[in-house]
């Protein structure tokens, strides 16, 4: 098949580079891409969110299946104009990528279907959103309604920084047009975890887990960010945790979405808070996470293509045995331009061991690119994923932690504790 990947982040290298292991793949495309990827695949220049172009891309070149990405292109409506024109697309339509478009809809779907989530109120006028934060006891999550590169949650301390935040938000403009729009909701004790599932509308064939660490620093401090780094599966997951999760939030999202009128096509990732055993939802999102997704091809054995076209298809209960997942767990640690999530210099040249390293290590480039001379440069925040599976995850994190210090790049740092979570648990100590 002729494959069409859009997107340019480590979630887009990740899958690239399962893809073009099946059977099934011939030409692999991908728009816009970066540096690591052009080793793969064919680098096509257009910009993920121009569905215009890319529609007529996909069309002039035959392409057999869309594999998009990133969120952005999916709320713009990439996948509705690829299906008018009778291309296969992986990825969910406009209306059912609301379900990460928009926090507010997402939330009122858990109000109407009866799915486990956190008390909430959305609200476009600051008045009300003061007078409701104002309800409010202990800390408090602010989150902009729209898209904002995984940056838009606060979460707040009191009222008393509830109600900054909000005012941020609807007078300020901290998010832009995301944040013409708030969800103002309690905030859930527990530990998160991501859990990840296919759909093509109504068959769902149930993936894996994985722990995300979103704040920039060790210890989980400072400032969310698009994510620093994941391992998978979830330390704590277990087969009954993950028969809870898939009844009562996965199913009911899925059965509600259909019933709305918005069936949902593509990877549905849900963002989870984990208490005492019993999981409630913090967000959906409409396609795999980043970093999560580089810990997920690192564990999964089967054709990635032959399920991603049969879920587009709407046949997804035929390849439902297709995957299975090494019972080996995977790590990845997002390497990014110092200063990140904040102001960062670009075009900073990058050198060391990036390939070619120990068995079960691989290194996922995100915001990378080439000078004319070859040099590999940063082009972005988050910038690469060095990832590594073992037998146990305290062997990947060590393996994985060796691989960074082979990477020469004087302008990039990382967490030093992904998975730390994981570790203590082993070890029978407290997070």
């Amino acid at each position: 098949m002729k494959i069409l990947l859009v997107g340019s982040g480590g979630r887009e290298h990740a899958l690239a580079w399962k893809l073009k292991q099946s059977p099934s793949c011939g030409t692999l495309y991908c728009a816009p891409g970066n540096a690591g990827i052009a080793e793969i695949a064919q680098i096509v220049d257009i910009r993920a969110e121009d569905v215009e172009a890319l529609c007529t891309f996909a069309k002039n070149n035959a392409i057999d299946l869309v594999v998009v990405g990133p969120e952005g292109p999916l709320v713009a409506g990439l996948a509705d104009r690829l299906r008018e024109a009778g291309i296969s697309v992986f990825g969910p339509q406009a209306n059912a990528a609301q379900i990460e478009g928009s926090k507010g809809f997402m939330k009122d779907l858990c109000a109407k279907y009866g799915i486990p989530t956190a008390a909430y109120g959305r609200f476009s006028d600051l008045s009300k959103a003061e007078a409701f934060i104002e309800t409010m006891k202990g800390s408090i999550v602010v989150k902009a309604d729209g898209l904002a590169a995984g940056k838009g949650v606060i979460i707040c301390a009191d009222r008393t920084e509830a109600l900054e935040a909000a005012r941020d938000m609807l007078e300020g403009h901290a998010f832009g047009a995301a944040g013409a729009e708030i969800v103002v909701e309690e905030f859930l004790e527990g530990e998160e975890a991501s859990y990840f599932a296919l759909s093509d509308g109504r068959t769902i064939v149930p993936l894996a887990s994985a722990q995300d660490h979103k704040r920039v620093g060790d210890g989980d401090t400072g400032p969310n960010t698009g994510g620093m780094g994941a391992y998978s599966p979830a330390h704590f997951m277990t087969e009954e945790l993950e028969r809870i999760i898939l009844t009562t939030i996965i199913e009911p999202t899925i059965k509600g979405m259909e019933a709305e009128g918005c069936p949902f096509t593509g990877v549905l990732f849900a963002g989870l808070m984990v208490k005492d055993g019993v999981p409630k939802l913090l967000e959906h999102n409409a396609r795999f996470g980043d970093p999560e997704c580089q810990t997920l091809m690192l564990r999964m054995e089967g054709d990635l293509v032959k399920v991603l076209k049969a879920a587009a298809d709407g046949c997804l209960e035929s390849v439902r045995d297709e995957i299975k997942w090494s019972p080996d767990p995977a790590l990845c640690i997002v390497m990014a331009a110092k200063g990140y999530p904040g102001d960062y210099k670009k075009r900073t040249p990058i050198s060391g061991r990036l390939s070619g390293g120990p068995s079960g290590v691989q290194v996922f480039h995100a915001g990378t690119a080439r000078r004319e001379d070859g040099q590999l440069v940063a082009q972005g925040g988050r910038v690469l994923g060095v990832c590594a599976r073992a037998a146990d995850l305290e062997t990947a994190q060590k393996k994985a932690y060796e691989a960074v210090d082979a990477i020469d790049w004087p302008e990039g740092f990382c967490r030093r504790d992904i998975g730390w979570r994981a570790v203590k648990a082993k070890r029978g100590e407290a997070a």
